[in-house]
């Protein structure tokens, strides 16, 4: 569920659901954009938190694979390795793409990725398609666009878009889609080359 429920009346704003948010460039960092249109949300049974419930959102043996294969792809030092089992678990892998050691795609939806052509992830930096909450989880498929790098420690939350030849700074939580070209920093990150 996004941050704003259906039904709600964002007309006034500009920010409803049926708002125009893609003005081309991909979404405006630090402003409500499609991420939030692009999750979805399953509500969970029960009185603990969603995470407990992880064994009815995916088969155990589905994950002990993708953890098992996630782990090759975090510590093998080779690109063509990382990228043909990242394939494998059907996640879209344009040419040229490096994930640097330690670079983390999601294990619960590794096919909720999508990294083109010549993208760059970098050391330790983590992809997430889902999110576990209260009373629900959360997927949204994750875009890097092509020439895109993201930095060292960078964490992308589900359904964001990042544009071609955008930049994550390093440490940086990104929460919202980056525009093409544009450059982000800090936690949650922001664009900072404007």
């Amino acid at each position: 569920m996004s941050d704003a429920t259906p039904g709600d009346d964002d007309s006034a704003s500009g920010d409803g659901p049926g708002a125009d948010h893609d003005s081309g460039q991909g979404g405006a960092v630090g402003t409500r954009n499609n991420r939030h249109d692009r999750i979805s949300s399953t509500p969970t049974e029960g009185p603990k938190n969603s995470l407990q419930y992880w064994t009815e959102a995916r088969h155990p043996l589905r994950i002990v694979i993708n953890f098992l294969a996630v782990q090759l792809i975090k510590y093998s030092p080779i690109l063509r390795v990382k990228t043909w089992v990242l394939r494998r678990l059907g996640a879209e892998v344009g040419s040229g793409v490096s994930l640097a050691l330690s670079a983390t795609p999601d294990v619960f939806w590794p096919e909720l990725i999508r990294l083109e052509d010549d993208a760059i992830i970098g050391y330790d930096a983590t992809i997430l398609c889902h999110e576990f909450l209260r009373g629900e989880y959360r997927t949204g498929e994750v875009v890097i666009g092509e020439g895109a790098m993201v930095g060292a420690e960078a964490v992308i939350l589900p359904g964001v878009h990042i544009g071609a030849d955008a930049r994550v700074a390093a440490n940086s939580l990104v929460a919202e889609d980056v525009p093409p070209g544009a450059t982000v920093a800090g936690v949650p990150a922001e664009r900072v080359d404007q």
